[in-house]
C-alpha cells in the first residue's frame, strides 16, 4: 500500500526547516515497491485552526489577549491546548513528516492522527531513502537490529 511523506524543505535538496517555521512542505508518495516520487508542494498559507466558540487558535480573548497571559499562564500558551495545529491538518494524510524539528505540541498533534514525526537535518534524498527503509521494515515486520 502506497504512502505519503511530508517533508519541511527550504530548497527542494535538504530537509532543514522546522515544523514550524515551515512556509511548505515536500510532498512524496512511496510506491509498494518503495520507489517514491515527488507529488508536489503544499504552502501554509498562515491561518491557525480555532475550536469553535474561542479565539484565534484556541486562545481566550479576554482583555489583553495572549500576552496577558490568559492562555497559558506565561503568555505565550496560544494555541497550545486543544487547538490543533493548520500545519498538522495540511498533512494529516501523509504517514510521516520530517523536519529538522517538531515540538512537543506537534509531534502529539501528529501522534494523535497516526503520523510518525522525524527530526532529521539531512539531504531530502537520505531522508526519504531511510525512511522508506524503515517503514518497509516495520511493515513486513522485519528487524532493524543489524547481523
Amino acid at each position: 500500500m502506497s504512502y505519503k511523506i511530508a517533508l519541511a524543505s527550504s530548497d527542494g535538496v535538504n530537509v532543514d526547516e522546522h515544523f514550524g517555521a515551515a512556509s511548505s512542505f515536500l510532498i512524496y508518495e512511496v510506491s509498494d515497491e518503495g520507489e517514491f516520487s515527488l507529488l508536489g508542494r503544499r504552502d501554509y498559507d498562515g491561518a491557525d485552526v480555532a475550536p469553535a466558540g474561542t479565539g484565534s487558535a484556541g486562545c481566550n480573548p479576554a482583555p489583553g489577549g495572549c500576552a496577558s497571559g490568559s492562555c497559558g499562564g506565561q503568555g505565550n500558551g496560544c494555541g497550545q491546548g486543544g487547538a490543533v495545529s493548520a500545519k498538522v491538518l495540511l498533512v494529516s494524510d501523509c504517514r510521516s513528516v520530517v523536519a529538522a524539528r517538531i515540538g512537543f505540541n506537534v509531534t502529539k498533534q501528529l501522534e494523535r492522527k497516526a503520523i510518525s514525526g522525524f527530526d532529521v537535518e539531512c539531504t531530502v534524498q537520505e531522508a526519504l531513502e531511510k525512511i522508506t527503509k524503515y517503514f518497509h521494515s516495520v511493515d513486513k515486520h522485519v528487524s532493524l537490529a543489524r547481523r
